[in-house]
């Protein structure tokens, strides 16, 4: 018996059913040591080739998933592949009952853990045929629990660009958003919209911290973008919070609330590893809207206010790089 091959099997084993329960079940958990690493790393490749083809960062979410599968795959087939080398009779022909040979037990393996049977090869002892039924569970683990995970982020991807679409829909910028507010009197044509978008927001970024790969999900369409949409609305809250005066703000418990949320969506980013940008943005300029004839407090003021939000509009511009897009004016 080769004992290290078992001691490698297992440990290959190990690292990959951990690495895929920590993923797909711990909701609080976010990604695997692996699956983070690796999500990671291949981001910042295609970030890098993005630079000179900005299209190919659309490919970044199916592509980090689909190697994140494979990953799971290769080590749940090799793990397996080494433990039953770990005897030479361990696996035999079921016509001659002679050994099979590496690449024999390699097919043998794949056969279990897609769950299609034992093929032409049985096992022999009663450790081995053990070693063959957990093999096919975990098979059947991988298949029932993969599939769920992949549908659940498609679905996430879905409604998060849903959400994105209907933020840029109300405006296109912030300032753009605090003008199709104003109902003439005040500004509470977009309580209703704040409500809505708190509660989207709310559950996008739950679906965040069960799926930080959804972080990777390149929208070129920057109407279906989240970062860009979350950075909008987030903007024009601040507008209505400090630069509206306070008679003719929205439901301010309704701002909130959304403000509340957003901060939420923006401690998730911890876990796709993005970081803070070193510069804080540009404030939005309150002269457009009080040459306008809306209800602005002094430019002054407004300023006065914003010292406190520094350390959150440098996260928003951090993901706004993070994603290659450009700072919404």
């Amino acid at each position: 018996m080769s004992e290290i091959y078992i001691i490698i099997g297992a440990l290959l084993l190990l690292l990959g059913i951990m690495d895929f329960i920590w993923t797909t079940l711990w909701v609080d958990g976010g990604a695997g040591p692996l699956t983070e690493h690796l999500s990671h790393a291949l981001w910042k490749v295609l970030w890098k080739m993005s630079r000179n083809y900005p299209k190919i960062l659309s490919l970044s979410g199916p592509l980090i998933l689909s190697m994140t599968l494979l990953m799971w795959i290769v080590l749940l087939w090799t793990g397996w592949t080494f433990v039953f080398a770990g005897n030479d009779q361990a696996i035999i022909h079921a016509q001659d009952k002679s050994p099979a040979t590496w690449p024999e037990r390699i097919y043998f393996t794949g056969y279990l853990i897609f769950t299609l049977g034992n093929g032409d090869f049985s096992p022999q002892g009663t450790v081995w045929q053990i070693a063959t039924v957990c093999a096919t569970g975990t098979g059947m683990l991988f298949i029932t629990l993969g599939v769920t995970y992949l549908l659940s982020v498609l679905g996430a991807v879905t409604q998060k660009r849903a959400f994105a679409e209907s933020v840029y829909g109300a405006g296109k910028t912030s300032a753009e958003l605090v003008k199709n507010s104003w109902n003439g009197h005040n500004f509470h044509n977009v309580d209703f919209l704040l409500s809505k978008y708190s509660s989207q927001l709310s559950s996008i970024t739950a679906q965040h911290k069960a799926y930080p790969i959804l972080h990777h999900y390149y929208a070129e369409d920057k109407k279906e973008a989240v970062p860009l949409a979350v950075t909008i609305l987030d903007e024009a809250l601040t507008i209505f919070f400090y630069g509206i005066q306070l008679e003719s703000q929205p439901n301010r418990l309704l701002v909130m609330e959304a403000r509340s949320s957003i901060k939420s969506y923006l401690d998730t980013l911890y876990s796709a590893k993005i970081k803070p940008s070193n510069e804080v943005p540009p404030y939005s300029d309150l002269e457009e809207l009080h040459n306008e004839g809306f209800p602005t407090v002094t430019k002054q003021e407004f300023l006065d206010s914003l010292e406190e939000l520094e350390d959150r509009r440098k996260k928003l511009l951090g993901i706004i790089q993070y994603n290659a897009l450009q700072w919404p004016k």
